[in-house]
């Protein structure tokens, strides 16, 4: 079992940027990979960035890519989604999420979520 909590979320302006952290309760926490996603009103959950137990490789949506920067710290049981040049776009409930091999881009292919953060970027 592993429990999700994520911080970090706020209102920000437009070219700003933000750092989310999601906490994972257990000793397991290395052996999963994580995944962040978000959703807007009205849209469906859709994927953002992951990253491999290690931290050896990283994937992200084409929508973030350059802008947003995922990274753990397994000694800390914490994965970071580092969040810059902010587009209001961006503004979603961010969720992150574990699963030990998912298909990455798949929402519903990760066992455990978070509670989630709201990020919110004004123009």
């Amino acid at each position: 079992q592993v429990q999700l909590v994520e911080s970090g979320g706020g209102l920000v302006q437009a070219g700003g940027s933000l750092k989310l952290s999601c906490a994972a309760s257990g000793r397991t926490f290395s052996r999963y990979a994580m995944g962040w996603f978000r959703q807007a009103p009205g849209k469906e959950r859709e994927f953002v960035a992951i990253i491999n137990w290690s931290g050896s490789s990283t994937n992200y949506a084409d929508s973030v890519k350059g802008r947003f920067t995922i990274s753990r710290d397994n000694a800390k049981n914490t994965v970071y989604l580092q969040m810059n040049n902010l587009k209001p776009e961006d503004t979603a409930v961010y969720y992150c999420a574990a699963d030990q091999s998912p298909i990455y881009y798949s929402a519903s292919s990760y066992d455990y979520w978070g509670q989630g953060t709201q990020v919110t970027v004004s123009s």
